[in-house]
């Protein structure tokens, strides 16, 4: 993976996310970048991150697809308007998440989440997310992003 990731790009008074905030010293701290077409993230799982013992808890699955479906709508947005990433990414935030898991997620083993853009717009992006873990897919997401309202992160 690069040394930057979309994440890195945020504007200091947007990244604050528990999920993907680089300023958040007690949050996840998601990383997501290009993979060709697709976009890929990884992230180990810790102890405390438990459901029952030895698998995932549901909740961090969502927040990790949620966070790599905002990166990956804002990088693809950022590059379809002919911009790069270092001039200011542009900054969208969930309108809707869907997840559907399809097997438990085992605890320990790092996940891989890959993203793909089904649908571009101006104010709106769709997002497919599929998490794996140890190559088997456990989880499937859709995220429906759209631009941040003018002014939610200021102040």
């Amino acid at each position: 993976m690069p040394n930057k990731a979309f994440q890195d790009f945020y504007a200091e008074d947007v990244s604050h996310c528990y999920g993907c905030g680089r300023l958040n010293e007690h949050g996840h701290q998601l990383k997501s970048c290009w993979d060709g077409e697709e976009t890929v993230a990884r992230f180990t799982p810790k102890p405390y991150h438990t459901a029952i013992p030895g698998y995932v808890y549901g909740g961090l699955i969502a927040s990790l697809i949620d966070c790599h479906g905002t990166g990956t709508a804002a990088a693809a947005a950022t590059r379809a308007r002919g911009k790069d990433m270092e001039s200011g990414l542009l900054r969208f935030v969930t309108a809707s998440l869907k997840v559907d898991y399809l097997r438990p997620t085992p605890l320990g083993p790092e996940l891989e989440l890959r993203g793909t853009v089904a649908e571009l717009k101006e104010r709106k992006v769709v997002v497919h997310i599929t998490l794996y873990a140890e190559g088997q897919a456990c989880a499937k997401g859709e995220v429906v992003a759209v631009l941040m309202p003018e002014g939610m992160g200021k102040g």
